[in-house]
C-alpha cells in the first residue's frame, strides 16, 4: 500500500520590528492630512457663507456635504500604512441604476455611508488629528530631550543641564545614563503608541468600511447586474437564431433550389466537354450549398433551438440525445414549462454533457435524468466512460456554472478515475402556464 510521506518545518514567530514605523507614519501623515482638511473646510465653508446671498453658495454647500467620499476612500487606502499585506477596504457605495451626475448625486444623498463619511470628515479636522500629533508628540518629546543630553551638555559646558527640568547633570557619565534611559523610555513609550494607532484604524475602519447590510445591498445589485447581463445575452442570442433563420437561412435555400433547377436544366444540354464541365461545376456548388445549409442550421441550433422555444425543455432534451454519437436512454417523466432562462440553461448544460462525452470519456452509452420536483429542475447526465473529467481544464463547464450562478442554481460534476461519470444541475425555479 503506497503510503504518503508530509514534511513540515516550523517557522518561529518573529517580532514585527517595522510596526512602531507603520504606525509612526500612520499617525503623521493622519495628523498632516487633518490639518490640511481642517484649513481647507473652513475655507470653503466661509466662502459658501458668503457667496449664500447671492445664491451661489448653495450648490457649493451641497456639494460640501460630499466632501467626506474622496476623503474615505483616502483614508481607506491609508489604513495599509499599518497592514501592507491587507488589501484596501472596499468602499460601501453603490453603483447608481442610471448614468448621470444627477443619479450619483441622489444615491449618495441617500446613504448612510455618505453622513458616516461626512461625520469622520468632520471628526478629522476637529478631534482626531490634534490626538494623533499629541500621541507622536508624547511618545518622542521626553525621550528626544534625554537622548540629547550629552550634546545640550557638550553646548551648556560645566555648569550642567537639567534634561526637562527633571534632575542635574553635570559631567558625561550621567549625560550617558540619562541618554541611555532616553533610548529605554523611547521602547517603551512605542508599545502605547502602537496600541493606539491599532484602535486608531479599528475606529477609521468602524465608520468608513462597509456594514453588512451595504454589503448585503452590493452583493444583491451584482446579482441583478450579472441577472441583466445573461438575459441581455438570452435576447442577443435569439435575435442573431432569428436573423439567421430569417435571412441567411432563406437565402441559402433558394440558392440550393436555384442550383437545382439549373441542374436540371443542364440535363438537357446536348452530349459534350463543355455539358460535362457544366454539370460538374453546378453539382460542385449544389453540394457546397447543400453543406453550408446543414452548417448554417447547426449554428443555428447551437445558438438557440427552435424546437426549445416550440416545444420546451423536454423535446429540446430529446432533439440533443437523438444528435450524440453515443446512445442515450432518457429517463424522465414530461416537463412542464419553465421561465426561458431556466430552459435554455437546462437545455445547454445536456449539449454540454453530450458533447464532453462524446468527445472525451470513451463511454458506450449515457443515461439523463430530468425531473421538476420540489420547486427545482434537476438533470442528471450519466455516462460509463473512463472518468477523471477535470471541470478546470475547458471554458465549457466553467461558463456553464457561472450561467447557472446568477439562476441560484448549482453545477456538480463526480467523475472518478474509472468512473463512472456524473453531471448534475440543480436550478430553482417554478413551473410557468403557457
Amino acid at each position: 500500500m503506497p503510503t504518503t510521506t508530509t514534511t513540515s518545518t516550523t517557522r518561529w514567530p518573529r517580532p514585527h520590528l517595522t510596526a512602531p514605523c507603520r504606525s509612526i507614519a500612520y499617525l503623521a501623515t493622519g495628523a498632516l492630512l487633518g490639518l490640511t482638511v481642517l484649513l481647507i473646510g473652513t475655507v470653503l465653508v466661509t466662502l459658501s457663507g458668503l457667496l449664500v446671498i447671492v445664491l451661489v453658495g448653495i450648490p457649493l454647500l451641497a456639494a460640501l456635504t460630499l466632501s467626506g467620499i474622496p476623503l474615505a476612500a483616502l483614508e481607506r487606502r491609508r489604513l495599509r500604512l499599518l497592514k501592507p499585506a491587507e488589501t484596501p477596504a472596499p468602499t460601501p457605495h453603490r453603483t447608481p441604476e442610471s448614468p448621470g451626475v444627477a443619479a450619483w448625486f441622489r444615491l449618495r444623498l441617500r446613504e448612510q455611508a455618505t453622513w458616516r463619511e461626512l461625520a469622520y470628515t468632520v471628526l478629522l479636522a476637529l478631534v482626531l488629528w490634534p490626538l494623533d500629533l499629541l500621541v507622536v508628540a508624547c511618545a518622542f518629546a521626553l525621550p528626544a530631550l534625554l537622548i540629547a543630553a550629552p550634546a545640550h551638555l557638550a553646548v551648556a559646558g560645566s555648569g550642567g543641564i537639567r534634561p526637562a527640568k527633571l534632575w542635574l547633570v553635570d559631567g558625561y557619565p550621567a549625560a550617558t545614563a540619562t541618554a541611555l534611559l532616553g533610548l529605554v523610555l523611547l521602547l517603551v513609550l512605542l508599545l502605547p503608541l502602537v496600541a493606539y494607532a491599532a484602535a486608531r484604524a479599528a475606529f477609521t475602519r468602524l465608520l468608513l468600511a462597509p456594514r453588512e447590510s451595504e454589503l448585503a445591498d452590493s452583493l444583491a445589485e451584482v446579482t441583478r447586474s450579472r441577472a441583466r447581463l445573461v438575459d441581455a445575452f438570452e435576447a442577443e442570442r435569439r435575435r442573431i437564431e432569428r436573423d439567421l433563420h430569417d435571412g441567411a437561412q432563406q437565402r441559402l435555400v433558394a440558392l440550393t433550389m436555384s442550383l437545382g433547377l439549373a441542374r436540371l436544366d443542364a440535363a438537357g444540354i446536348p452530349e459534350g466537354p463543355v455539358a460535362r464541365r457544366l454539370a460538374d461545376a453546378l453539382a460542385t456548388a449544389h453540394a457546397e450549398a447543400d453543406g453550408a445549409l446543414t452548417e448554417l442550421r447547426e449554428l443555428i441550433r447551437g445558438i438557440h433551438p427552435q424546437v426549445l422555444a416550440d416545444y420546451g425543455l423536454t423535446a429540446a432534451i430529446e432533439d440533443a440525445a437523438d444528435r450524440s454519437t453515443v446512445p442515450v436512454d432518457i429517463e424522465y417523466a414530461e416537463l412542464p414549462r419553465l421561465p426561458e432562462p431556466v430552459e435554455s440553461a437546462g437545455y445547454f448544460a445536456v449539449r454540454e454533457a453530450l458533447t464532453n462525452i462524446d468527445r472525451h470519456s470513451g463511454a458506450r452509452e449515457a443515461r439523463i435524468t430530468a425531473a421538476h420536483t420540489r420547486g427545482a429542475l434537476r438533470i442528471d447526465v450519466r455516462d460509463d466512460g473512463r472518468g477523471g473529467a477535470d471541470p478546470g481544464r475547458g471554458t465549457g463547464l466553467t461558463g456553464l456554472a457561472d450561467r447557472l450562478a446568477v439562476l441560484d442554481g448549482r453545477l456538480t460534476v463526480t467523475s472518478p478515475p474509472g468512473g463512472p461519470t456524473v453531471l448534475s444541475v440543480e436550478i430553482p425555479c417554478q413551473a410557468e402556464a403557457r
